[in-house]
C-alpha cells in the first residue's frame, strides 16, 4: 500500500467517525464542530482524487462561511435540548425508514460496480494542466462577464449588510469599545463606609395581663 492509499484510508476513517458523532453528539455545539471536521476530511479526500476545485470550495464555502455561521448561531441561541429530545422517538420510525432507503440505494450502486472507461489519450505535445488552472482559464476568458456580474451582486449585498449592521438604532445596546478599554474599577465600584455594629433596638413593653377572679 502506497502513501496515497494510506492517507485515503486515514481521511476516510476520520470522516466516518466525525459523521457518526454529528448525529450522536448530545451537545449541538459539539455536533457542529464534528461536522466541520467531517467537511475538512472530505476536502482532503477530494484533493487525493485530483479534484482541487471541489476541495477548495468545500473549505471556503462550507467551513469558512456556512459552518462558522451555524456555530455562532447555535452558541448564541438558548436551545433547550430537553424539548428537542421529546420528539425523538416520535419521528424515529420515519427517520429509520428514510435511512434504510438511502442505505439500500447506496448498496445497490456500490455492489453493481462502476463502469470505468478508458481515459482519452492526450494529443502529442499537449501540456497537462491541473483542474484548478483549467477552470480558472475558462472562467476568466469565456465566462468573464457572468463572473463580474456575480461579483458585483455579492459586493452590493456585502455593503448593504454592513450598512444595516452599523446603522444607529434607538433600541441598540452596543457599547463603544474604546470606552470599555478605558474603564476603571473606581468608576464602577463605590465604597461606602458603614458602622461595624449597631445597637440593638429596645424591646417593646409587654402588654399587662389581667388577673381572672
Amino acid at each position: 500500500m502506497d502513501v496515497k492509499t494510506g492517507f485515503f484510508y486515514l481521511f476516510s476513517l476520520v470522516l466516518l467517525f466525525a459523521a457518526f458523532r454529528v448525529v450522536t453528539a448530545r451537545n449541538p455545539v459539539h455536533a457542529v464542530l464534528y461536522l466541520m471536521l467531517a467537511f475538512s476530511q472530505a476536502s482532503a479526500v477530494w484533493f487525493l482524487l485530483n479534484a482541487e476545485f471541489l476541495a477548495i470550495v468545500l473549505v471556503l464555502v462550507y467551513l469558512g462561511a456556512v459552518m462558522v455561521l451555524f456555530l455562532f448561531v447555535v452558541m448564541m441561541l438558548d436551545i433547550n435540548i430537553d424539548i428537542l429530545r421529546k420528539g425523538f422517538w416520535k419521528h424515529f420510525p420515519l427517520a429509520a425508514t428514510l435511512g434504510a432507503i438511502v442505505a439500500l440505494e447506496m448498496a445497490a450502486v456500490l455492489l453493481s460496480g462502476f463502469r470505468l472507461s478508458q481515459a482519452p489519450d492526450m494529443a502529442a505535445g499537449a501540456v497537462p494542466v491541473d483542474n484548478g488552472k483549467a477552470l480558472g482559464i475558462l472562467l476568466y476568458t469565456e465566462y468573464l462577464m457572468p463572473i463580474q456580474i456575480a461579483a458585483s451582486i455579492l459586493l452590493v449585498a456585502m455593503i448593504a449588510a454592513i450598512a444595516l449592521t452599523l446603522r444607529e438604532r434607538k433600541d441598540s445596546k452596543a457599547i463603544d469599545a474604546s470606552l470599555q478599554v478605558k474603564v476603571r474599577a473606581a468608576d464602577r465600584l463605590q465604597v461606602v463606609q458603614m458602622a461595624a455594629t449597631q445597637a440593638a433596638p429596645a424591646p417593646a413593653p409587654a402588654a399587662p395581663v389581667e388577673e381572672s377572679k
